[in-house]
């Protein structure tokens, strides 16, 4: 591993691209080393992870949306979409459908440092585009293993939120760099298309505060779209906007933290093996990722209260992320109020919890109804939870060891006859830390839970084990790893005549 020092330089410098961050994850990029069976057996699971609730999500609003107007990228030789069979499309319109249909439900992987990330964002374009070049499994492998260690090298380094920057900035940059590892690219063509990739995606943290829409589902959709068309140029021998992070008009300087700032980035030498994915952690429950283990200890400290009727207060010692950013903290009125739209729910933590403790369970659909909202609203508990900053969790939440990294709290529940009831959880019981770790059985099983009725047992063996022989897949077989559903499973599977894109397809 080689760190390297980031700083804003003004343009009299001239400052080499051989010393520039775009560079340095060109170069990795271009030259990364051999995969381990481990990292190859966390990719297979993040595939199956990724179907799962992209499928559960498969006729939801945003999802189907999102599908219109892929349908009306209709392309021979393209890639193909979760649950439609028979059909093929534009790449970059693949990533955008898939990709959303991955977030839409907050329910896959994460990683939490100086910035938060979904890196699984990513494995739709990749695929998408794996599918439509004809690359093999062993290719796919390789760029899905060399996105996640960039993204975590950035994310581990470059604080977005301080800035009120969208993380959307780390995302787009990584998928970059992933494609062309994927597609063996020269170093030079990777650093053109990181660079305009990291021009075109900053955006503001407001699609993650007040009133969340369904943009938070589109993100990684828009940044899969823009990652190809980055690359594609590039290809083509367009360049892009230089240096990127270190101009003194560029990223550092007006994005972040002005002619001052300066980082630290640790990224693999050239030939390193990518190793990332194993600091990375998905959800077994449908909800901001600081929330799970708080769920998990909701759930646990739910059966010590006979009636919950009688719970006075409850106080939540959190981090300072959970506090400013799904807490009591971010002092925002919709994070209390039931007829909120479920993508600011699944980042209230007051909501999380009141239900959880209530329900003694999580459930993707059944947590988020308009119903359970109101009934919740109706008790109290909700409006009975409080958030605090505690320093110490906040240091284990920026621990750099990953084996001491947390993302709980300690919850105090007091009743109405001064009884105290209290408990903590540093990491959820699924994280790699847990109580119950997860591995490849229990990512199968968030398939099967969640999807397996509507696959049927026959498809979802052969999608799982195209996934876990990943790397033995010829091109013609990644067609396996979007799982389609029966005819009249998914809605719309054809052009709806509502938007711009499905128009004209007749001629």
């Amino acid at each position: 591993m080689k760190t390297y020092d980031i700083r804003v330089h003004p343009s009299s410098a001239r400052l080499k691209r051989e010393d520039q961050l775009a560079w340095h994850i060109a170069e990795y990029a271009a030259n990364p080393g051999p995969l381990d069976a481990d990292v190859v057996e966390m990719i297979a699971c993040r595939i199956v992870d990724n179907a799962s609730v992209a499928l559960a999500a498969i006729n939801r609003r945003p999802v189907a949306s999102a599908r219109a107007m892929a349908l009306g990228h209709p392309r021979k030789g393209g890639a193909t979409l979760y649950g439609i069979s028979g059909q093929r499309f534009d790449a970059e319109w693949a990533a955008w459908a898939n990709a959303t249909a991955v977030r839409e439900l907050d329910f896959h992987d994460t990683f939490l440092a100086a910035e938060y990330s979904h890196p699984g964002d990513a494995i739709s374009p990749l695929i998408a585009v794996a599918q439509q070049m004809g690359l093999s499994g062993a290719d796919l492998a390789r760029g899905i293993a060399v996105h996640y260690e960039i993204h975590v090298a950035l994310v581990k380094a470059i604080s977005l939120h301080k800035y009120k920057k969208d993380h959307a900035g780390h995302l787009a940059p990584a998928t970059t760099a992933g494609i062309g590892a994927m597609l063996n690219l020269p170093a030079e063509i990777i650093y053109q298309a990181v660079g305009q990739a990291v021009h075109l995606s900053f955006s503001t943290r407001q699609s993650r505060k007040g009133e969340i829409s369904s943009w938070k589902a589109y993100v990684p959709g828009f940044t899969g779209k823009l990652a190809v068309e980055c690359i594609d140029r590039a290809m083509r021998g367009e360049g892009s906007p230089s240096p990127i992070y270190e101009g003194e008009d560029s990223v550092l300087a007006w994005m972040l933290g002005g002619k001052d700032d300066a980082y630290k980035v640790t990224l693999p030498e050239p030939g390193e093996s990518p190793r990332a994915i194993l600091e990375t952690y998905t959800k077994a429950h449908s909800a901001e990722y600081q929330a799970q283990a708080l769920i998990d200890l909701c759930i646990e400290m739910g059966q010590q209260i006979p009636d919950l009727d009688q719970v006075a207060s409850i106080l939540l010692e959190t981090s300072h992320h959970t506090h400013y950013v799904i807490g009591t903290g971010a002092q925002d009125p919709q994070k209390s109020d039931p007829e909120a739209s479920r993508e600011t729910l699944d980042h209230s933590i007051m909501y999380i919890l009141a239900v959880a403790l209530e329900d003694g369970r999580w459930h993707h659909v059944d947590s988020y109804t308009k119903e359970r909202a109101r009934a919740a609203a109706a008790r109290g508990i909700w409006q009975k939870i409080t958030t605090i900053e505690d320093p110490e969790w906040t240091r284990r939440y920026h621990e750099e060891d990953p084996d001491k990294r947390q993302f709980g709290g300690r919850i105090v529940i007091r009743l109405k006859d001064g009884t105290e009831i209290a408990g903590e959880r540093g990491v959820a019981d699924a994280h790699p830390n847990g109580k119950a770790p997860w591995g490849w059985p229990q990512y199968v099983g968030k398939l099967q839970t969640l999807v397996g009725d509507q696959l049927g047992a026959e498809a979802l063996r052969v999608f799982t084990e195209a996934a876990h022989r990943l790397p033995d897949l010829s091109a013609g077989q990644l067609d396996l790893l979007i799982p389609s559903l029966p005819a009249g499973a998914v809605v719309p599977d054809a052009p709806t005549g509502l938007g711009i894109f499905d128009h004209g397809l007749e001629g």
